[in-house]
C-alpha cells in the first residue's frame, strides 16, 4: 500500500508540507498560514488542513529538530475559538511572550468540544512541547482535563481557577466584573433590573452574577427579571429580547446585564427591530468581555472589559517559569476588569 495514500509514514518517508497541501487540496502558502497565523484562514479550510496534519502525522521541520533532542521550542494553545475576539487576545499576549522567548505557539481550536480538548492536549503532551496554555469557556471541561491529564509538561489554565485545581492559573476578576456592572446601572439612575445568564456550566458566568447581586445590596435596584440561555450567541440574546420587549414597553425592566457581548448585541437587536424602544432611553444595557460586538453593534455598547492580552502574557510567563524551575510553586492570579461606558448606557 503507497504510504502517502493511507496517511502512515515510517523512516525516511517523513511527511512533508507539501503532502499535507495535497491531502487538504490547498496550497503549501495556506498549509504554512494555519501553522503560524490559522486567524487568517476560513474555519472550513483550517480544519482540513489540520485533519490533514494529524492524518499525517506531520511535524513542521524546526520542531522536528528540537524532537531529536528531546524538546520542542513550542508552547500549545488550546482555545475554544479563535473567532471570539477575547481569545485573539489571550493568543496575542500568549504569543508576546513566546516570541520573546524565541520560542512559538502552536495553536488549535476546539469549539468547546471536549474530545477535541483532550486529543489536543495529548498531542502536545507527545510532541514534548514546552507545556500547554488552555484558555477555553466550559467549567465542566476544565476540570476534567485537570482529573484525566496525565501529562509531565506544564500545563496552564486562563480564564479558570477553582479549589484543589494544583496548576497555575489566571483568571480576571469576574465578581468585581459583575458588581462594576451593577453599580454602573444604578449610578445612572435604574433601578428595576434584569439579567441575562450563560450556561451554569461557565464558572465566570457564577461568578459574575455574584458579584452584580452583591453590589445591589442597599441601594433600592433589584433583579425583578433572570433568563439563563443555552449558549452565548447573538441569537440566544434575540430569543431574551423577543421574551422581554412588552415588559420593558411597560416599563418593568429599565436595565440589562447581559453576561456575554454577543448575547447582549442580540439583545439589542431584538428590543429595537420594528419597535419604537430607545437604548438606553427606555432601557440600558451593559455587556461583558469587550469583544467586537460590543463596538461594532448599531448601539455601541458598555461592557465590562476583560484583559485578554495581559491575562495571555502572565499565562505564558507561567508557563516558561514552571518549565525552567524545578522548585517552581502553582499560583492563581487575578487580574482587574474595567468598565467601558458607551451609548446602551449613557446615550450618544
Amino acid at each position: 500500500m503507497d504510504e502517502r495514500a493511507s496517511g502512515r509514514r515510517t523512516g525516511a518517508a517523513r511527511s512533508s508540507m507539501a503532502d499535507v497541501a495535497a491531502r487538504a487540496g490547498v496550497s503549501k502558502g495556506t498549509v504554512s498560514h494555519v501553522l503560524n497565523h490559522p486567524e487568517r484562514v476560513a474555519p472550513e479550510t483550517r480544519e482540513r488542513v489540520e485533519r490533514a496534519i494529524r492524518e499525517l502525522s506531520f511535524i513542521p521541520h524546526g520542531m522536528a529538530r528540537s524532537l531529536a533532542v528531546g524538546t520542542s521550542p513550542a508552547v500549545g494553545l488550546v482555545l475554544s475559538d479563535v473567532a471570539n475576539s477575547l481569545f485573539r487576545e489571550i493568543a496575542r499576549g500568549v504569543e508576546t511572550v513566546v516570541d520573546e522567548r524565541q520560542a512559538f505557539v502552536l495553536l488549535t481550536n476546539t469549539y468547546t468540544d471536549l474530545a477535541k480538548e483532550r486529543r489536543y492536549l495529548a498531542m502536545f503532551e507527545s510532541m514534548q512541547t514546552l507545556g500547554t496554555i488552555v484558555a477555553i469557556n466550559n467549567d465542566r471541561h476544565f476540570r476534567s482535563l485537570v482529573e484525566h491529564h496525565r501529562g509531565e509538561r506544564p500545563l496552564v489554565f486562563v480564564d479558570f481557577h477553582g479549589d484543589g485545581v494544583d496548576r497555575c492559573s489566571v483568571h480576571a476578576n469576574n465578581v468585581e466584573g459583575g458588581a462594576l456592572a451593577a453599580r454602573h446601572l444604578v449610578e445612572i439612575g435604574r433601578r428595576r433590573l434584569a439579567v441575562v445568564a450563560a450556561p451554569r456550566e461557565l464558572q465566570p458566568v457564577d461568578e459574575r452574577l455574584e458579584g452584580f447581586e452583591d453590589a445591589l445590596a442597599g441601594t433600592g435596584a433589584s433583579i425583578v427579571a433572570r433568563a439563563e440561555v443555552d449558549g452565548v450567541r447573538r441569537s440566544d440574546g434575540w430569543l431574551v429580547g423577543q421574551e422581554w420587549r412588552s415588559r420593558i414597553e411597560a416599563g418593568e425592566i429599565d436595565g440589562i446585564f447581559a453576561m456575554a457581548d454577543l448575547v447582549a448585541a442580540g439583545l439589542a437587536q431584538a428590543l429595537t427591530a420594528g419597535s419604537s424602544l430607545r437604548i438606553p432611553e427606555d432601557v440600558a444595557l451593559i455587556g461583558y468581555d469587550d469583544n467586537q460586538e460590543a463596538w461594532d453593534s448599531p448601539t455601541p455598547l458598555t461592557t465590562v472589559r476583560q484583559p485578554g492580552a495581559a491575562m495571555g502574557e502572565e499565562a505564558a510567563t507561567m508557563l516558561f517559569e514552571e518549565a525552567e524551575d524545578p522548585r517552581h510553586r502553582h499560583r492563581a492570579v487575578g487580574m482587574a476588569p474595567s468598565l467601558v461606558v458607551r451609548a446602551s448606557t449613557v446615550g450618544a
